[in-house]
């Protein structure tokens, strides 16, 4: 079968294609095997260490088959991280290497840099896709800093394959090829691995293509619990790589040594699949998958309004709102009525005028998202959720950098507000109101990254908001910048795109520059490897987790599931 890639040129600067054939993630140094004569992107990897002194790489293989001639290339070497999920079922499925499990972590120097995560059952979803990277990869991944990102893009890991078995459906790769394009300063590539349903192949194709383009992200819906086995497995790499990763120093987790697939395999016989796992390969064989709905890109990316001093920070194709319609002027008086009396000021009232006409640029397809400097960010944020609910969407996500109190009803579940803060608000919290205190704020980039990968993206994705609001309060400074530039990137995956970026008018010239250019889809700056989150930060962070565990799957933990939660 033959492959594709999408590679920069030369200049680093946009995304070229690529033929490769056929893939070879299972080649090694000395034969050929299972169908594949060159391994592309281990001899990719070794040619960018050799020719551009690449020092970290990043090899991401998401094929349903173990790539064990990456693993045997690099075992020993930490220059390049090596992380691959797989179909493993307790060695019992192709190529049935006892190094395919979770301990197999690499040698020498190289130990702690291959990270295999085994599937030990077929019918993995969706959650347990977005489950496996938030939990393992991507912070290891920020940890690690790669300069570049090698993905071994094997879409037998997608629903409808005969191969895998798997119940993913072909949106989940774009919004993973999203998830990791804001590594390595954007600098990606995606080399075509197995696949073996023509229908789920192409679309799945399409949906990492389309991302790539920088074309809206899919709608995801049924996002919630992983399953149990799919957590089991995730707890054993964790536990496993504790001592070569920080990001994992402050989880309390020990070994699964018998895994419930494992014991259910003893009670049918040893080395006879499961009653279990044939009725789901029947049933993998079987399934139909409604086609990926269309993503068409708006006209604008992003359109944005800021103080006349202001617009040459901006950069190069952020638009500027031009002229207000009639009706948002009306509409304007009517929501700062009804919800911000206290806004007499007539410069405000324009500036509301204009948040509402972003938004319904937003509503009309017209633009992709916006942004928009305001005098008192508190209540624009209010006013701007209440038009958006009220004529764009269901449900918004509101993202609040910065102290105080947010004048928010959350109580009906409409509304889910994250707040990255440094002071506990006042008021009663709901679980769809979650203050994340952060002793240095935006200044501690690991104890972000921590509450972003961990909290905020897995409360965002199984909510699953029309809309997202960004908010800036006072405060920030020049060193926010980057964490800030990777919060609005990964935000963009979700609501598809849909995004209203509100910053308090101070912020500053170097945060508008750097809010424009992350919502142009421009990749964001790397944090540089980073070491463990502060430890008061960590017990913050586990102590909303508990909290809100009943209430939100992808927070669960092995110990923390039931029995009716398992599929």
């Amino acid at each position: 079968m033959s492959g594709t890639a999408l590679i920069y040129d030369d200049e680093m600067t946009r995304y070229k294609l690529l033929w490769t054939e056929p893939p070879g993630h299972h080649s090694q140094r000395n034969a050929a095997n299972g169908f594949c004569v060159f391994n592309n992107v281990a001899i990719a990897a070794l040619y960018a260490k050799k020719h551009y002194n690449l020092n970290r790489i990043l090899i991401v293989d998401w094929d349903i088959h173990h790539g064990q001639g990456v693993q045997y290339c690099f075992e020993e070497d930490p220059s390049v991280l090596y992380f691959s999920w797989h179909r493993y079922e307790h060695q019992t499925f192709w190529p049935c290497l006892a190094e395919s499990d979770y301990d197999g972590m690499g040698k020498g120097k190289g130990a702690g840099f291959n990270i295999n995560l085994p599937w030990n059952k077929v019918g993995m979803t969706n959650s347990d896709y977005l489950y496996a990277f938030l939990q393992v990869l991507l912070p290891v991944a920020y940890e690690f800093d790669p300069e570049l990102v090698l993905i071994c893009a094997g879409f037998d890991s997608a629903i409808g394959d005969p191969e895998g078995h798997m119940c993913a459906s072909p949106e989940i790769f774009g919004h993973l090829t999203h998830l990791l394009m804001s590594l390595a300063n954007g600098r990606l590539c995606v080399v075509l691995e197995g696949g073996y349903n023509l229908t789920s192949l192409a679309q799945s194709v399409c949906q990492t293509v389309q991302t790539l383009l920088g074309d809206p992200t899919p709608i995801l819906t049924g996002i919630g619990s992983p399953c149990h086995s799919a957590v089991e497995s995730v707890q054993n790499v964790q536990a496993v790589h504790q001592s070569h990763w920080s990001c994992f120093n402050h989880i309390t987790v020990s070994l699964v040594s018998e895994p419930s697939t494992k014991r259910s395999r003893k009670e049918d016989g040893d080395g006879e699949d499961t009653t279990e796992t044939k009725d789901k390969t029947d049933k993998t064989e079987d399934i139909v998958w409604a086609e990926p709905l269309p993503r068409p890109a708006p006209p604008v990316r992003t359109v944005a309004v800021v103080p006349t001093e202001l617009e040459d920070c901006l950069p190069e194709g952020c638009q500027h709102l031009g002229e207000i319609s009639q009706l948002y002027i009306e509409e304007a008086k009517k929501i700062r009525n009804d919800h911000a009396r206290d806004m007499t000021n007539e410069k405000s009232l324009q500036c509301l005028q204009n948040v509402l006409s972003v938004l319904e640029k937003i509503r009309n397809k017209e633009v992709c998202n916006g942004m928009v400097l305001v005098p008192d960010v508190f209540a624009f944020v209010s006013c701007a959720v209440q038009h958006a609910l009220g004529s764009l969407c269901d449900r918004v996500l509101v993202v609040f950098v910065g102290d105080g109190n947010i004048p928010l009803d959350t109580q009906d579940g409409r509304v889910l507000l994250v707040q990255i803060c440094s002071k506990e608000p006042e008021g009663v919290k709901s679980h769809y109101h979650v203050p994340v205190c952060l002793s240095k704020g935006l200044c501690e980039a690991a104890s972000v990254i921590q509450a972003v990968l961990g909290l905020l993206l897995p409360l965002a994705y199984e909510f699953g908001p029309g809309l997202v609001v960004e908010a800036l309060g006072d405060g920030s400074s020049k060193q926010d910048v980057p964490v800030w530039s990777q919060l609005t990137s990964l935000l963009q995956g979700l609501g598809q795109g849909r995004t209203l970026a509100l910053l308090q008018r101070d912020c500053g010239s170097e945060m508008v520059s750097a809010t424009g250019v992350s919502l142009l889809g421009s990749p964001a700056p790397s944090l540089g490897p980073l070491g463990a989150p502060l430890s008061e930060d960590v017990e913050a962070l586990e102590a909303q987790r508990q909290r809100l565990k009943s209430q939100w799957g992808l927070l669960l933990k092995t110990e923390s599931r039931t029995e009716s939660q398992d599929k």
